[in-house]
């Protein structure tokens, strides 16, 4: 028997690929997708597919039918496009870092001008555990198919040093253990793993490392940006990100902040549903 010829697919990173169902299949498990929803999406994304069509295009395909057929499971397969719809500034990638952090019981600060032994650093988030300090540099990226390259960590490592070495000046410091954190929303390349592993830097990316990546965090804490949200519009969540709210649930039962973004009332109770629905992880089969 012939062997059937896959699709080619091409990447974000301008790469070609055969097109896999299967990892569509996974992508659509880990939004909580029930497999009689993944069958139908799968089967329907495969008859729209053609050689050199994106994985941007894909992605859209497979959230609009998700969309269709649940609002609050679509939202989740949405969270890597989501956090990505953060910006433009970083600032509320830096914030959600923090929340994250938080909420796995660090004392956090975030935005903080730090004097080094040499000039004072800006720092995206500080982080304290226990008789542990941690200096956190985060590179948020708008676009997907971008790499952290190596000359981030270098950077990082040498404003490191440059903090650490007034931190070890203060009184109770001598006996804490310091480090220095990269956190990105997209990847890093082989040589920045490289070099943060050899110069002691801890690394966090949305698949990285196997075990407690950016991605696992997020799914295990449930803590997701609002900006998953398929109820609100781009404006609405712009109106939310600029009153510092960040995180869906910080939208339960919070009508008022909602008007105050300029949301019709009209659609506040679907918006609150999907909300719940998402926070709570109920109705995962509707």
């Amino acid at each position: 028997m012939q062997k059937v010829k896959s699709t080619i697919i091409t990447k974000a990173s301008g790469k070609s690929e055969p097109f896999s169902p299967d990892k569509l299949k996974r992508s659509l498990q880990k939004a909580g997708a029930t497999d009689e929803k993944i069958k139908n999406i799968i089967e329907q994304v495969s008859s729209n597919l053609y050689d050199g069509i994106s994985t941007k295009k894909i992605y859209k395909i497979a959230f609009s039918l998700l969309k269709e057929k649940s609002r609050h499971l679509a939202a989740k397969y949405h969270l890597k496009q989501a956090i990505m719809e953060l910006g433009p500034s970083g600032y509320s990638f830096e914030k959600y870092i923090g929340q994250i952090l938080h909420a796995q019981g660090y004392k956090t600060s975030v935005g903080v001008i730090v004097q080094g032994q040499c000039v004072s650093h800006e720092i995206d988030v500080i982080a304290e555990l226990g008789h542990q300090h941690f200096m956190i540099e985060c590179k948020y990226h708008n676009q997907p198919g971008i790499f952290s390259g190596v000359k981030i960590p270098l950077y990082i490592q040498a404003s490191f040093k440059d903090v650490e070495a007034q931190w070890l000046k203060l009184p109770g410091h001598g006996t804490k253990f310091h480090q220095g954190w990269v956190v990105t929303n997209t990847r890093f390349s082989a040589d920045a793993i490289q070099y943060g592993n050899c110069a002691g830097l801890k690394l966090l990316g949305w698949d990285y490392p196997e075990n407690g990546s950016l991605k696992e965090l997020i799914d295990t804490l449930g803590l997701f940006p609002l900006t998953c949200l398929t109820t609100l519009t781009k404006l609405e969540k712009e109106n939310l990100l600029n009153r510092k709210i960040v995180l869906c649930k910080e939208l339960i039962n919070n009508e008022k902040c909602l008007e105050q973004a300029g949301v019709n009332p009209a659609r506040i109770k679907n918006i609150l549903t999907e909300v719940n629905n998402l926070c709570n992880n109920l109705m995962n089969n509707e």
